[in-house]
C-alpha cells in the first residue's frame, strides 16, 4: 500500500470499529460497545444513529440490541436466517403494537416447541403485560402461537413434530398422545384461520390454567413464505379485559395484515 502522508478519518475509523463488533458479536447493547470499543457513550450513540439511518445497524425491539444490517453480508439473505426475519419483522411489529396498544411476540419452531425470538412488548401501551422473553419456550399445541404454525405447517413436518411431543416426558405435552383431541384442535384454527390458546392453557409450558394463571390471552397466525410456514406472530391481552371473540372482531385484520407485510418484506428484499 502507498504511504499516503495523510491522516486518517477518525469518525469513520470509530464507525468500522463499531460495525467490526457487530459483525463478530451478532447483537450487543450500548455498553457491551463501550465495554469493546473503550469509546465515550455519546459517541458509540452518534455513531450508532449514523449507521442507522444508512441502514447499516439496527435496533431489535425485545431488548435493544443492536446488529448489523443483513444488507452488508456477502452473500444474499437466506429465508431460513432468524436475524433476516427478526430485522424485517421488528419495524412491522413496531407499527402494529402502535395501532392495537398490545404486545406481540414473533415465535419459530423448534423441536418440540416454539421460541420467542422478537417481541415488541418495549414498544407497546402495555408494556407492563409480561410476555415471554426472547428464548422463551412456548408450548406447541395448548398456546395460540403453536396452534397458528402446527395447524399450517407441511403435513410431514406436522406428523414429525406430534410424534416427538407424544413421546416427550413432559407434562405440558400429553395432549399430544390424543390423536382424536389433536386433530379437532388442528381442524378448528384451520376453520378460524388463527390459534388461540387452549382453556387449560394458563400460560406456564407445563402446568394448566388451575395451578397457573398469568392472566392473559392470545390469538396468533402463521407467517407464510410461498406455501411454507416459517414462523407465528401473536396478539396477547389481560383477559380481563377482552374476550377472544372481542380481540378478533378489533383486531384480527391487523395481525393478519402484519403477517402478509412480513412476509412480502422476506421475499422483496
Amino acid at each position: 500500500m502507498r504511504d499516503y502522508k495523510v491522516k486518517t478519518i477518525r469518525a469513520l475509523d470509530r464507525g468500522l470499529e463499531v460495525l467490526a463488533h457487530l459483525h463478530q458479536a451478532r447483537a450487543a447493547s450500548l455498553h457491551d460497545l463501550f465495554l469493546a470499543t473503550s469509546l465515550p457513550k455519546a459517541t458509540l450513540t452518534r455513531v450508532i444513529l449514523t449507521l442507522e439511518r444508512r441502514g447499516m445497524v439496527w435496533q431489535r425491539l425485545a431488548d435493544g440490541a443492536y446488529m448489523a444490517s443483513h444488507t452488508l453480508q456477502q452473500r444474499a439473505p437466506q429465508l431460513n436466517d432468524e436475524n433476516y426475519l427478526v430485522e424485517v419483522s421488528s419495524p412491522v411489529m413496531e407499527r402494529l403494537c402502535k395501532k392495537v396498544n398490545w404486545p406481540s411476540v414473533l415465535a419459530v419452531p423448534r423441536l418440540d416447541c416454539m421460541e420467542v425470538i422478537e417481541t415488541n412488548r418495549p414498544k407497546s401501551y402495555f408494556s407492563n403485560v409480561p410476555v415471554g422473553p426472547i428464548g422463551f419456550r412456548i408450548n406447541m399445541l395448548r398456546s395460540a402461537t403453536g396452534r397458528a404454525y402446527i395447524a399450517f405447517c407441511s403435513e410431514s413436518e406436522r406428523k414429525a413434530m406430534i410424534q416427538r411431543l407424544a413421546s416427550s416426558n413432559e407434562p405440558g405435552n400429553f395432549m399430544a398422545r390424543k390423536p382424536a383431541m389433536v386433530e379437532r384442535l388442528l381442524e378448528e384454527t384451520r376453520r378460524l384461520g388463527y390459534g388461540h390458546r387452549t382453556p387449560d392453557f394458563g400460560g406456564h409450558f407445563e402446568q394448566n390454567r388451575r395451578d397457573w394463571n398469568d392472566g392473559r390471552d392470545s390469538i396468533a397466525v402463521p407467517i407464510w413464505i410461498n406455501d411454507e410456514v416459517i414462523a407465528a406472530i401473536n396478539l396477547t391481552w389481560m383477559h380481563k379485559v377482552a374476550t377472544v371473540q372481542d380481540m378478533v372482531r378489533a383486531h384480527l385484520p391487523l395481525l393478519t395484515a402484519a403477517a402478509r407485510d412480513i412476509s412480502t418484506r422476506m421475499l422483496a428484499e
